[in-house]
């Protein structure tokens, strides 16, 4: 047997959601690649590990020992590194996070310095809807979340990091149209919404409510991306998220349209549940945000506060 460590993160993935694609996209790799490898690895084997049916993947049984065995080895993988880490005076670990989908933005930008500074510890970041989010946090999946609506009925402590501002934007040709509307005129408009259970969606339904308008057309699309090229593409307006289209503004691809009642603002979060034990990496993650992250909004989201 010549299998790697890749493969074996990849066949875990494609047995934990039954999907090529989905594992490709989860992995942040190319199906082809994600095909390949999987090809690669089965050929170690003489039994299969996945079969085809009615145009579905499906995980052998055999396929399905072989996925708990990876997930042994990865995890030793793990423990070993660690483990070597640690004999050199070293803080080791995994932090657990899982982040709102437009948090995907922001996150990164918080973390990546002292990931830097700290060899020996690892990050699981699991990017998402509101609602999964907090699920994940109530079951203690986690050791961090980061979120722009606080939960209501969790316990928690937080650090308070950046505020998350929601404007109205559309295409060039949109904005053009768009150039003097107010609230009212947005119930005569083609509104594109986030699925039901996101932030944003929250967010754009609370002002919808606030203004009591009658949407009379909207579409609804589950990811911020659908959202963006949707809007690019003259398919309607979107309430959005500011720190999710940066590129696209400075690319003339959308525009911010001036609305009396917007932006909608309100603050991300980084939150944990309370009495929470940290393991020795998280607690030196908390501490460190504590300290920096005053100087790391400054150097890194210049830009973000220009925008009122």
């Amino acid at each position: 047997m010549n299998y790697t460590l890749n493969q074996l993160r990849i066949f875990r993935k494609i047995a934990q959601l039954e999907s090529i694609s989905k594992a490709a996209n989860e992995l942040h790799l190319s199906q082809p690649a994600v095909s390949i490898q999987l090809k690669n690895f089965q050929e170690q084997f003489e039994v299969p590990l996945t079969e085809i049916i009615g145009r579905k993947l499906h995980i052998t049984d055999f396929g399905r020992e072989i996925a708990e065995s990876a997930n042994k080895i990865i995890a030793e993988a793990y423990d070993m590194k660690h483990k070597s880490m640690a004999h050199k005076g070293y803080i080791t670990g995994r932090i657990r996070l899982t982040v709102a989908s437009t948090a995907k933005y922001v996150m990164p930008y918080f973390i990546s310095e002292f990931l830097n500074e700290h060899e020996g510890i690892d990050l699981k970041m699991d990017v998402t809807n509101k609602s999964k989010v907090l699920q994940s946090l109530e079951n203690n999946e986690v050791d961090f979340a980061m979120v722009s609506v606080l939960p209501e009925k969790l316990k928690i402590d937080r650090i308070e990091l950046l505020q998350n501002k929601l404007f109205l934007v559309g295409n060039k040709q949109l904005a053009k149209e768009g150039k003097h509307i107010d609230s009212k005129d947005l119930e005569k408009l083609t509104l594109i919404f986030r699925e039901k259970g996101s932030a944003t969606r929250s967010a754009m339904q609370e002002f919808i409510d606030k203004n009591q308008l009658n949407i009379k057309k909207e579409i609804e699309l589950t990811s911020n991306e659908a959202v963006k090229q949707a809007v690019i593409a003259g398919l309607g307006y979107s309430i959005m998220p500011l720190i999710g289209i940066k590129n696209e503004l400075q690319n003339k691809d959308l525009y911010i349209i001036p609305l009396k009642q917007l932006p909608i603002t309100t603050e991300w979060n980084l939150i944990w549940l309370q009495n929470k034990k940290f393991s020795p990496a998280a607690k030196a993650y908390k501490d460190y945000l504590e300290q920096n992250k005053s100087r790391l909004i400054q150097e890194k989201f210049a830009w973000f506060e220009s925008y009122k």
